[in-house]
């Protein structure tokens, strides 16, 4: 078997066999495949596409590639959530515990933040003494033992997948359907859960920007999760503008506390309710989703909720106390207002533009090895459809030192749109592909 050929192949717009693919995986994945071959039959795959069985091939040899989580020792049917990124998105912050107290056993892996989009890693640090970081024997008594646990991805976990983006990042290839989808589900499915939720964001914070590119995105992900044997949803929803109101590691911790406790925004409090709706219809928990949102509700307004945050925080090393105690977490030195000198209502908002205006005040990443400040960043105060009058503050930031906040403050203001008239509100999910 020759690579020259498989490129040819897929040059012609032909369907690769499963021992093709395989043979590709593995043979770049040790180095036995060059860059510059790889290269060319990403941009053939680019071109001429795949289609359902070899998008769902290429995904399974890039999640045997590496490490298989093997989760059968957890109790129950295990329901992973994967978000496609956004700001703001602190949705399993919430979901984590919230869908643990309903004895749904949530086993996950997540990842650090890297340039505009926060990471839910860095976000639990935010936590005094929590550990992202567990043997997987730990991981697995953690989860029996409380229900719940969330660690920072392996780095065996879908080795092919992180070369293979690498050249795809470089090559011009990121944007193609089959490559994404297989990305994504790869690591999903190497992460050993039965299920899982796909929260795939659309608009001018997320990778998809149109509609129709994240409904292509998220079917790609369904059909793939149905080849491969995991039941998959995928919920398109808004990104644009950020979901809630804080956006910032701490300032989100603290927001995500206050939807545990039924006083989150409407936007992240719909979208987390939604998603473990779905998350008990996959584990079996609840029979429909109107019985899961319910559910939801009844877990939040209880308290079991908060309490099963201020477990999971504790059996992870965290100061339990912070939970409650919003002094206990890191915590900017200083703050200051923004105000803009329009007056009309909030048409649209550039939410790439918010979460670079978070990220020069040390909330994200330039890059890997950028240090973050956890508790800078900032939080809205006027959103799509509000109203705005001359003075009217839309935003604080909070920040450590002065020497980013004119680029902070000039992110932001370049960020809003206004019109003289009045603005609908955004619908948050547009459908839910199933």
């Amino acid at each position: 078997m020759r690579v020259y050929d498989i490129i040819e192949k897929k040059k012609l717009g032909e369907v690769l066999t499963d021992k093709e693919i395989a043979f590709v995986v593995e043979g770049y994945t040790d180095g036995s495949i060059p860059d510059y071959q790889m290269s060319a039959l990403l941009m053939a795959i680019y071109f001429q596409g795949m289609n359902d069985k070899e998008t769902a091939l290429l995904t399974e040899c890039m999640a045997k590639s590496g490490e298989m989580l093997d989760l059968s020792a957890i109790e129950g049917i295990k329901v992973d959530k994967h978000s496609t990124g956004g700001v703001g998105d602190t949705t399993t912050i919430v979901l984590a515990p919230l869908v643990a107290a309903a004895d749904v056993p949530v086993a996950k892996m997540s990842g650090r933040g890297l340039g505009h989009t926060g990471g839910t890693i860095d976000k639990l640090e935010s936590f005094p003494g929590f550990k992202v970081e567990l043997p997987i024997e730990g991981f697995i008594e953690n989860v029996n033992k409380h229900g719940v646990a969330v660690v920072g991805q392996t780095g065996n976990l879908a080795p092919a997948d992180k070369k293979i983006y690498a050249l795809r990042d470089v090559t011009a290839t990121v944007d193609n359907v089959s490559l994404i989808a297989a990305s994504i589900m790869s690591k999903k499915i190497a992460a050993g859960s039965n299920a899982i939720v796909l929260d795939v964001k659309c608009g001018s914070g997320a990778f998809m920007k149109t509609l129709e590119d994240a409904k292509k995105l998220g079917d790609a992900m369904v059909r793939i999760g149905k080849e491969v044997g995991r039941n998959t949803i995928a919920v398109v929803t808004d990104m644009n503008q950020p979901l809630g109101n804080a956006i910032g590691n701490s300032l989100e911790i603290m927001e995500a506390i206050d939807t545990l406790k039924g006083n989150g925004p409407r936007d992240l409090t719909e979208l987390t309710h939604t998603l473990a709706a779905n998350m008990f219809v996959l584990a079996g928990r609840v029979a429909t989703v109107e019985e899961g949102l319910s559910l939801a509700a009844e877990l939040i307004e209880s308290g079991k909720a908060m309490d099963k945050l201020r477990e999971w925080v504790a059996s992870q090393g965290g100061d339990a106390c912070s939970v409650d105690d919003y002094s206990l977490l890191p915590a900017a030195a200083k703050q200051m207002d923004v105000v803009l000198e329009e007056t009309g209502y909030v048409a649209a908002i550039d939410t790439e533009m918010i979460g670079k205006a978070a990220l020069v005040l040390g909330a994200g990443r330039e890059n890997k090895e950028s240090i973050i400040d956890l508790g800078v960043g900032l939080i809205m105060h006027k959103k799509i459809g509000d109203k705005v009058t001359k003075g009217d503050v839309v935003a604080t930031l909070y920040y450590s030192d002065n020497s980013h906040t004119e680029a902070a403050i000039r992110y932001i203001k370049d960020a809003y749109t206004f019109s003289t008239e009045s603005i609908e509100k955004p619908q948050l999910i547009y459908t839910i592909i199933r």
